[in-house]
């Protein structure tokens, strides 16, 4: 009787083990994590906090799909899936349920930041602060979400063959870095976005919009200088 219970025991033991270890592959410290997507060239980086976190500091890169979305299976599954994923969140809680689910739906080969963004900044490894999403393929679902801010939210759409768009970067770039503490600036490609810019009747670019609590205050059609723009921002 001894010894059965030993076998169990011990046939128990290299089963946890087995998991355990196969959990570790996956589940990356920062370091470690920072180093899987420095030697991969073809990875996907994908932040599966709130859009207001994701503003306010993120890894050079990222992909904003949010986990409490109700969209995230959709958004998700626009990724490829052949590619590796590296995903992360605040702590780990919803990393490692959003990349449950990326597994089960097809996705290969998805890492997990162990302890979020907060144990890679306790690592000072490099984010970005540029407080600007760029956003492709959106749902009106989730323009809506992401609209919905403390801050004031600054749309930019945008279309790489437009001219006048070209020249209004710059000063879209300096807006979301010199007023980062109360503006977010989100662009969204016309091109990649084209049932969206339907649904709110967009049908010529530039355009800015910019939303308070979530409604429209203010938009514009064309090329408008800097000042224009930073005085319904305020």
């Amino acid at each position: 009787m001894r010894k059965f219970f030993s076998s169990v025991s011990i046939s128990l033991l290299l089963i946890i083990n087995s998991c355990s270890n196969g959990q570790s592959q996956n589940s990356l410290d920062a370091n470690k994590f920072s180093e899987g997507i420095n030697k991969t060239s073809n990875e996907i980086i994908l932040d599966v906090r709130t859009p207001d976190e994701f503003s306010k500091g993120h890894l050079v890169n990222a992909t904003n799909i949010n986990w409490n979305g109700n969209d995230f299976k959709n958004e998700v599954e626009k990724l490829d899936k052949s590619k590796p994923i590296y995903v992360y969140c605040l702590a780990g809680s919803r990393s490692e349920a959003a990349a449950k689910k990326m597994r089960e739906i097809g996705f290969k080969e998805v890492y997990e930041l162990a302890g979020g963004i907060m144990k890679w900044r306790g690592a000072n490894l490099p984010e970005t602060t540029d407080n600007t999403v760029a956003i492709q393929s959106m749902s009106l679902e989730k323009f809506k979400e992401i609209t919905t801010s403390d801050k004031i939210v600054l749309v930019d759409f945008y279309a790489d063959w437009c001219g006048p768009c070209r020249k209004m970067k710059p000063s879209l770039a300096e807006i979301s870095k010199e007023m980062a503490s109360t503006v977010t600036l989100i662009k969204i490609n016309a091109d990649d976005n084209q049932e969206l810019l339907k649904t709110l009747g967009i049908d010529a670019l530039p355009v800015l919009h910019t939303y308070k609590n979530g409604k429209l205050a203010w938009n514009n059609l064309g090329f408008v200088e800097k000042d224009e723009i930073v005085k319904h921002l305020k």
